[in-house]
């Protein structure tokens, strides 16, 4: 990134401590409001487990539970919780000035033959990013972090139009150039997004996500030009919360992860 601006890759060179503890503060242009977002959150953690287990099996599954505000010098505890023949099961607790921040478990494994193979989650029929209109203005107030992603509007709707069907559908990449494709810069962008429940919103109101539920659908995470097409679905809203469903395919329209959430509103 040019400027003051702290790159992604910047951010997880930051944890490299031979042996110690991973730890960092994040820069002012990573956060929302005064915390870190949901993805960053979860993308630092698994970062962070990578580098103590020292280069896993691919990430196959992940929860998360996004318990307090992540701000300050942030510090990641991980452990081993299991390891098979083929699978590695390892928890991170992601701990802020505050206490505990984020809980997260991590599932990895070694890919396995098998007689069967079977895939139902199909791309809609969407425009590519470069017939897209842009999702995010450059020059509009908005929450830090968004600055570091570029965002196409590919379908559905944007936050605040009070729109009958809460679903958005949007292209979105790092700004940074040369970042390669990887399970940690994944973790980044599918998070990125709004709640799908803001596209019911008619003003803004805070909006917060406590949980996040992942499988990771190929182990091979690539795509071209750095773009994914994001899925987001609001599939509840009531009694102050929301419970969403979510899919990420790459450029090529596969599916590389699907994922629920459940969020908090306050409207």
């Amino acid at each position: 990134m040019a400027g003051d601006k702290t790159s992604f890759s910047q951010l997880l060179e930051a944890l490299r401590r031979p042996g110690e503890r991973p730890r960092l503060t994040v820069p002012e242009d990573w956060l929302q409001g005064r915390t870190v977002y949901g993805g960053l959150a979860a993308a630092l953690c698994l970062e962070a487990c990578q580098r103590v287990l020292s280069n896993p099996p691919s990430l196959r599954a992940a929860q998360f539970a996004f318990v307090g505000p992540a701000s300050g010098q942030l510090e990641f505890s991980c452990t081993t919780l299991r390891r098979g023949k083929s699978t590695v099961f390892a928890g991170v607790d992601l701990t802020a000035e505050t206490g505990l921040a984020t809980r997260a478990t991590f599932c990895f494994g070694l890919a396995r033959a098998s007689a069967l193979s079977y895939t139902n989650l199909a791309a809609p029929p969407v425009a590519g990013p470069e017939r897209c209109a842009p999702f995010i203005s450059a020059e509009a107030p908005t929450l830090a972090f968004v600055q570091h992603f570029d965002w196409r509007l590919a379908g559905g709707a944007p936050p605040m139009t009070a729109g009958a069907d809460p679903e958005m559908l949007l292209w979105v990449r790092h700004r940074e150039n040369g970042l390669p494709s990887s399970a940690t810069s994944l973790l980044a962008v599918a998070d990125a997004p709004p709640p799908a429940a803001l596209v019911r919103f008619t003003s803004p109101a805070p909006i917060s996500t406590m949980t996040w539920s992942l499988e990771v659908l190929d182990e091979t995470i690539s795509t071209d030009d750095g773009w994914w097409l994001i899925r987001t679905s609001a599939q509840t809203i009531g009694a102050g919360y929301s419970s969403q469903a979510m899919t990420v395919w790459n450029a090529r329209r596969m599916p590389i992860l699907a994922a629920r959430q459940s969020v908090a509103i306050f409207t």
